[in-house]
C-alpha cells in the first residue's frame, strides 16, 4: 500500500471514529467525554492501526507494543479505536457502555477488558506507568515500545516531569509520550495564567527528550510525526506534540470549554453528524 493509499485509510477511520463517537454519545443519553475524544482521534487512530505493533488476535504477544492511556477520561475514544481494528465488538460497547459491571467503563479498567494494558483515570499517572514498563523492557533486553497518551493540562502534575526526568537519565529510547496539545482544561484554557506550560516545547527538551511537533489532527503529519519516531533502541525518549482542537469536526463543540463533557439530545447529535460529514467530504474534494 502506498503512503498515499495509507493516510486515506487513517482518514477514512478517523472519520469513522467520530462518527461512532457521536452516535454512542446519543444512544447513551449520558455524559461523556466527548470533546477531548474528538482531538485525539487522528492519534487513536494511526497508533491502532498504523504505528504500534499490536494484534487483537494476540492480546498478549509478548514483543506487543505497550499503551497506557494517560488521559483516562478518553476511554470510550480508546475504546472505538481498538474496536475499529478488531479488539473489541462495537456493538458490545453500544450497548453496554457506562452500565453497571460493563467492561467499558467512561475510565478503562484493565482487570474487566482485556487488551487494555493498564487502569487509569486519575490524571498524572500514565507517563509514570509508560516510565515502569519501558525501563523493565530494557532491564529485560525485550524491543517493545510503550506508549502513552497524554491531556496538555495534566501535564501540570510534578509526576509528569518526574518521570521525564528519570526516563531521560535512563535513556529510554523506547517510551513514547504524545500530548494531545488542545490546550484546554475541564473549564478553562490553557494559557489562562492558572498554570503556564510555556514554552512547552523547550521543557521537554531541557528534560532530555527527543521532541517531534506536528499538527494532531493531520492524518499525514501524524504519520509522519509515527515515522520519525527513532528506533526502541535509541538513547533518548520521545514526545509527539501534537496540537489538536478539542472539540475537532464539530462546530459547537470545538474550542468551547462548556464540552469538555455532556449529554447530547437528537437535535445536537444530527448536527454533530452533518458538521463531520460536510468536513470530511470536504477534505476529499
Amino acid at each position: 500500500m502506498s503512503k498515499s493509499e495509507t493516510i486515506e485509510r487513517l482518514s477514512e477511520l478517523a472519520y469513522q471514529h467520530r462518527i461512532k463517537l457521536i452516535e454512542l454519545c446519543k444512544s447513551y443519553g449520558g455524559i461523556v467525554h466527548v470533546s477531548g475524544d474528538l482531538s485525539a482521534s487522528e492519534v487513536l487512530i494511526a497508533l491502532y492501526h498504523y504505528g504500534m505493533n499490536v494484534d487483537p488476535n494476540n492480546i498478549e504477544a509478548p514483543d506487543r507494543d505497550r499503551f497506557i492511556l494517560s488521559k483516562g477520561h478518553a476511554a470510550v475514544g480508546m475504546y472505538i479505536a481498538m474496536a475499529l481494528r478488531g479488539f473489541f465488538d462495537m456493538d458490545d460497547i453500544f450497548a453496554t457502555y457506562g452500565k453497571l459491571d460493563t467492561a467499558y467503563g467512561m475510565h478503562p479498567c484493565k482487570v474487566h477488558l482485556p487488551g487494555v494494558e493498564s487502569s487509569t483515570g486519575s490524571l498524572g499517572h500514565g507517563l509514570p506507568i509508560a516510565l515502569g514498563m519501558a525501563l523493565m523492557a530494557r532491564q529485560k533486553n525485550e524491543k517493545y515500545r510503550v506508549f502513552t497518551l497524554l491531556g496538555d493540562g495534566e501535564t501540570g502534575e510534578g509526576t509528569t516531569w518526574e518521570s521525564a526526568m528519570v526516563a531521560s537519565s535512563y535513556k529510554l529510547g523506547n517510551l513514547i509520550a504524545i500530548v494531545d496539545r488542545n490546550r484546554q482544561f475541564m473549564t478553562s484554557f490553557s494559557d489562562s495564567g492558572f498554570v503556564h506550560l510555556e514554552p512547552y516545547a523547550e521543557k521537554w527538551r531541557s528534560f532530555g527528550w527527543n521532541v517531534i511537533e506536528t499538527a494532531g489532527n493531520d492524518m499525514s503529519a501524524v504519520v509522519d510525526a509515527i515515522d520519525a519516531i527513532p528506533s526502541s533502541d535509541s538513547d533518548k525518549p520521545t514526545v509527539l506534540l501534537c496540537e489538536t482542537i478539542k472539540g475537532k469536526g464539530v462546530s459547537f463543540m470545538e474550542r468551547n470549554v462548556s464540552w469538555h463533557s455532556g449529554i447530547l439530545t437528537d437535535e445536537q447529535a444530527e448536527v454533530a453528524l452533518k458538521d463531520l460529514e460536510m468536513a470530511y467530504c470536504g477534505g476529499q474534494k
